[in-house]
């Protein structure tokens, strides 16, 4: 994933994806079967459950998110100390800028 909801495919997603949407029985079609995150045989009914939207994920659902091994808590207090230091390094260019603008003679 080159984000939390951009892919980026592989030759091999490529080749998957090429596969899937030959017709059975064509010369390198694949055996289809859903995958979680990619795709989904889905039914009339279920269609009509989600208010006929075809939103990908209300069907195919998400491939589980990898242990990065890091505990919740230890990941919050690293994440919120880096937001902190962002918002201080923000406050100072916000005044940089607004003491350059002044200068400019467009202050307040």
């Amino acid at each position: 994933m080159a984000d939390r909801v951009h892919r980026e495919l592989t030759d091999t997603d490529i080749a998957k994806i090429a596969g899937l949407s030959r017709l059975a029985g064509d010369k390198g079609a694949a055996e289809y079967a859903d995958a979680t995150g990619f795709c989904k045989v889905t039914k009339i009914p279920d269609i009509r459950k989600h208010g006929h939207v075809l939103t990908p994920g209300r069907y195919v659902g998400s491939e589980a998110a990898e242990d990065d091994g890091e505990s919740f808590e230890k990941k919050m207090k690293r994440l919120t100390g880096t937001l902190r230091e962002q918002q201080a390094e923000a406050a100072k260019l916000d005044a940089s800028i607004a003491a350059n603008l002044t200068g400019l003679g467009y202050g307040r």
